[in-house]
């Protein structure tokens, strides 16, 4: 009989990077060789001890992984030894699919020969390249080591060593950054032919040093040069056209791909499948036995992580996912899919209800052009994914606002 037990997403958080970003709102930084190796020591015995840990959380765990994505930071900063003890724990722990999605995040230009020769050997079968920008005085300004002709060449690079499912990574926003130098980053990026690509708007937050100057009405890095919001909204729309064109599908607000290369680790987040991070600031979703769920945050303080007087339950939170909760999360997160909302499936997991309370935001959303929807399928609009956060907001109130809901029908998996 087929196995229809989830399989399990790993993300393995590494928060190191050669030069700190002035956009990068992550739990990373510049460190020395020692923190290096201490991290690492401590990763891995947290990935041993991920059985026991779930257990304690009241949390299912799927032992079978169809994807496994080393994120940062920049993981590619590692030795080559340091990934090999990651991943060998992680097999030791884990049954990792022979066909798994195997993910390594690399900056352009620190790619070392000895790295992408012992890649396969490692698993690793895919690579996100944090490019941001094809133009060179762009990316030198918010602390980007590389160029254009670098990211190029390190594309080739990959697709020599038979590596050729590659992500790129921009960023609409940047100071300095014009509609026309975004459309020769998006032409460039086109023409690299990779089958997958990200495209980000500018975050504006206190967790970056460029945001905190924004917010402030500062002027240092490159303030008075960061597009208008306007502008960076054409700039996404142009970027939807422009992939659109080329083949190259939209299938989330951030994410596109040409045909049978989405992401399937990014996919489980959407769609609410289980998944488990390691290392600093990284988040768990499990399901429980109980027909709920749980999430877990791991702290991004990196001196509490590599703390050894502080207990592994007090570096991070454990948050229960409540049915109302629950549903909530699977109108939210769906919708951020440009397939949408299955209002089937809604209705088999949590009965009627979930949809008819939801009825007067759907309908509301559907007025102002931000959603469609029909008997089988709620998505939003591209109007609606400029705005998305505003929409997704609304799917919030219902369940705070103390609506009825029906108990759901079935069992959570």
């Amino acid at each position: 009989m087929q196995n229809l037990a989830p399989a399990l997403g790993i993300y393995v958080s590494i928060p190191f990077c050669r030069a700190k970003c002035s956009y990068c709102n992550f739990a990373s930084g510049v460190y020395g060789a020692d923190r290096m190796a201490a991290y690492v020591e401590k990763l891995t015995a947290q990935i041993r001890q991920a059985p026991e840990r779930a257990a304690a959380w009241g949390g299912q765990l799927p032992t079978r992984v169809d994807s496994l994505y080393f994120g940062g930071g920049t993981p590619s900063l590692l030795s080559v030894s340091q990934l090999n003890d990651i991943v060998k724990v992680i097999n030791e722990v884990f049954s990792v699919d022979a066909s798994a999605e195997v993910t390594l995040e690399c900056a352009p230009g620190q790619l070392r020969d000895e790295l992408l020769r012992a890649m396969p050997g490692l698993g690793f079968n895919r690579v996100s390249l944090g490019v941001q920008s094809f133009v060179d005085h762009e990316a030198s300004a918010v602390g980007r080591t590389h160029t254009r002709t670098i990211t190029l060449n390190e594309i080739e690079r990959l697709r020599d060593s038979g590596i050729d499912d590659i992500n790129v990574d921009l960023i609409a926003g940047l100071p300095h950054q014009t509609r026309q130098s975004w459309r020769d980053s998006l032409a460039q990026a086109i023409a690299t032919g990779v089958p997958h690509l990200s495209v980000y708007m500018l975050d504006v937050d206190e967790d970056s040093r460029l945001g905190r100057e924004i917010i402030a009405g500062g002027t240092r890095y490159g303030v008075g040069m960061v597009p208008n919001e306007q502008t960076i909204a054409e700039m996404y729309t142009e970027a939807v056209e422009q992939f659109c064109a080329a083949g190259i599908t939209q299938y989330e607000i951030s994410n596109f791909a040409r045909a049978g290369r989405r992401s399937r680790h990014n996919l489980k987040y959407w769609t609410r499948q289980p998944y488990l991070g390691f290392g600093l600031d990284a988040h768990s979703f499990l399901s429980t036995a109980a027909g709920e769920a749980i999430r877990v945050a791991t702290s991004d303080d990196l001196t509490a992580y590599l703390d050894p007087s502080i207990s592994d339950d007090d570096r991070g939170t454990i948050t229960p996912v409540s049915r109302a909760e629950a549903l909530e999360e699977a109108w939210f997160l769906g919708l951020r899919l440009n397939d949408g909302v299955s209002l089937t499936d809604i209705t088999r997991e949590f009965g009627e209800s979930a949809i008819q309370a939801f009825q007067p935001i759907l309908n509301d959303a559907c007025q102002q052009g931000l959603m469609e929807y029909d008997e089988h399928r709620a998505r939003l609009t591209h109007q609606g994914r400029l705005f998305a956060n505003d929409v997704f907001q609304k799917f919030l109130g219902v369940v705070n606002s103390g609506a009825p809901l029906i108990q759901p029908q079935g069992v959570f998996a």
